[in-house]
């Protein structure tokens, strides 16, 4: 269900690695857009998988998570269905999504055209002033608990695994192994399944027949970021970041100086 730069592909993927996981093969968009949700059920079953008695199947679409109709939408579909949310530390997330913006932006210009600079992160995320842009989307998305309210006034809690993002990049096995226990899988998933790849800075998959890692636009490098910035950023996450701890009854330990 998300969240969007948090490492939702990766982990589709490494969870792909478990021969009982059946995934779709792109973003569905079923339940967060209108005008394939207005195609009924039948249409979002044609965009699965075909899968095995005993199989789990995945989809992901990060923008379930901060699209108001999606909760109701999913549990009209399967009441006792499992979510995965994926978080990282706020300002990191928010990096990677200015990142990822900023290089779409430079794909979509025309190179015939001169365009103006773009923006920098730190122009974006504060105002002249010097207070933080809370309406600048990539901040928005980072406060978590804002979104997971609807989510938990459809779903009880135990329906709902939160997974560490920035542990799943550092060290995925552990991850992995507490989500092949909530959705009731055999453990298969072990450290033979990953090798660690120094030019990209990552680690990539490894099963019976293949090497591989995500493309080229997973692990973007991001921009340099003056300290202060992420430093003020950090202390204006830190309120937000307690309410979401309290809603999950888990503290996720991330930096707020």
């Amino acid at each position: 269900m998300g969240v969007r730069k948090c490492g939702t592909r990766a982990l589709l993927e490494m969870l792909y690695l478990h021969p009982m996981v059946q995934k779709a093969s792109g973003e569905v968009h079923f339940f967060d857009r209108d005008e394939n949700y207005n195609k009924g059920l039948e249409w979002y079953k044609m965009q699965m998988p075909h899968s095995h008695y005993g199989q789990i199947t995945i989809e992901k679409s990060p923008s379930y998570f901060v699209t108001p109709e999606v909760p109701e939408r999913i549990r009209a579909m399967n009441a006792s269905v499992k979510l995965l949310l994926i978080v990282r530390e706020p300002v990191t997330r928010a990096i990677s999504d200015y990142t990822q913006l900023r290089a779409n932006a430079a794909t979509a210009s025309p190179a015939t055209f001169p365009t103006p600079a773009p923006k920098t992160f730190e122009q974006l995320v504060l105002h002249s002033n010097g207070s933080v842009n809370e309406g600048y989307r990539p901040l928005a998305i980072s406060v978590y608990h804002h979104y997971l309210h609807r989510w938990l006034e459809v779903f009880p809690r135990e329906q709902l695994l939160i997974v560490n993002g920035d542990q799943l990049i550092e060290d995925p096995v552990p991850q992995l192994k507490r989500i092949e226990k909530f959705l009731g899988l055999e453990s298969k998933i072990g450290s033979h399944n990953f090798y660690f790849n120094e030019t990209k800075g990552f680690y990539c998959l490894r099963n019976e027949t293949s090497n591989r890692c995500l493309r080229e636009t997973k692990g973007r490098k991001h921009p340099r970021v003056d300290p202060h910035v992420v430093s003020k950023l950090r202390k204006y996450f830190g309120e937000h970041n307690q309410k979401f701890y309290e809603l999950v009854g888990e503290d996720m330990g991330w930096p707020e100086d």
